[in-house]
C-alpha cells in the first residue's frame, strides 16, 4: 500500500488569517491540525498545541484571538514524501518523528497523511493492556488550567484524565484550553486576565462521561472507538474499574511502527 492511497486532502488556512478563524475551522472540521499556506506555498502546520501555546502566552498581551495572527504560530513538524512511498515507511517517519507527512509532488501538495488515516486503514493485534502507557500523567479537578496548560508545552502531551481520590472523573485537553483561552480573550478585559485566567481550573473545562476501555479491550476496538468519537487518548480500566492506563493514537501508531 501506497501512501497515494489513503491520503486525503487537508483543511488549509493562510498564515494571514487568525488565530480565531484557524480554531473555528479545526472545530467545523473535526481535526487538530490544519495546513498553512501563502501564495499557494507550503508554510507550515498549525495544531492545536501552537493554539494553545500562543493563545496563553502573556507576550501576546490583552489582545483577542481575532487580532492573532496564525503565522505566529506555525509549526514545521512534518515530513514531505513522495506518492509513491509506501504506508509502512510512513509509519516509521511519523512514529520517530512526530507530526504529519505531506504527499507532495514537484513541489505540488497532493494531500497529506496523519494519525487518523493510519488508524482507519491498518490492522491491529493484541490488547489494550499490552500497548497503554502503564504510569500516564494525570490531573485533578481542582489542578489551575494554566499549570495544566505548562505540562502539555513542557512535555509535548495533548490530553490528561482527570482523577480524584483514585476515581476518573473526565478528561481535559488542549482542545479545551485552546477554547478557554480564546474565550477570556474576548470575554474579559485585559486589566482582569491574569487573575481571572489564574483562578480557572480543570474541573470548570474538563469533559465528564468520558468513555473507557479495559485492559482486555482488543486493540483494533480501541482504534474504532478513537475513530468514531474523535477522541485523542482514551483511560484503559482492570476488572476493578480502576483506571490502570492510556492509550493515544500515537500509543497505536508506535504499535504498528
Amino acid at each position: 500500500m501506497q501512501v497515494q492511497d489513503i491520503m486525503v486532502q487537508p483543511v488549509k488556512v493562510d498564515k494571514a488569517d487568525t488565530l480565531s478563524h484557524a480554531l473555528d475551522l479545526m472545530e467545523k472540521n473535526s481535526t487538530r491540525r490544519l495546513l498553512v499556506t501563502h501564495d499557494s506555498k507550503l508554510l507550515g502546520i498549525l495544531t492545536m498545541r501552537n493554539l494553545t501555546k500562543e493563545l496563553g502566552t502573556r507576550k501576546k498581551g490583552t489582545k483577542p484571538a481575532s487580532s492573532l495572527h496564525v503565522a505566529t504560530a506555525v509549526s514545521e513538524n512534518f515530513t514531505k514524501v513522495l506518492p509513491d512511498t509506501e504506508v509502512d515507511d510512513v509509519i516509521t517517519l511519523m512514529a520517530k518523528n512526530g507530526g504529519v507527512v505531506i504527499v507532495t509532488d514537484n513541489e505540488n501538495i497532493l494531500g497529506w497523511v496523519t494519525p487518523q488515516q493510519i488508524m482507519e486503514n491498518m490492522e491491529f493485534n493484541g490488547y489494550a493492556g499490552e500497548i497503554m502507557h502503564k504510569e500516564p500523567t494525570v490531573v485533578s479537578p481542582a489542578d489551575r488550567v494554566s499549570h495544566v496548560r505548562h505540562i502539555i508545552l513542557e512535555n509535548d502531551m495533548g490530553r490528561f484524565p482527570v482523577v480524584e481520590n483514585g476515581r476518573l472523573m473526565g478528561m481535559v485537553t488542549e482542545k479545551d484550553i485552546a477554547k478557554a483561552m480564546k474565550a477570556f480573550r474576548e470575554i474579559v478585559s485585559g486589566n482582569q486576565q491574569d487573575s481571572r485566567i489564574k483562578n480557572l481550573i480543570v474541573e470548570d473545562i474538563m469533559k465528564t462521561g468520558v468513555q473507557s476501555v479495559k485492559t482486555n479491550t482488543p486493540v483494533s476496538e480501541v482504534a474504532k472507538l478513537m475513530l468514531e468519537s474523535n477522541y485523542g487518548g482514551v483511560p484503559v480500566m482492570n476488572l476493578e474499574d480502576e483506571m490502570v492506563g492510556f492509550i493515544t493514537r500515537r500509543s497505536l501508531l508506535k504499535t504498528l511502527a
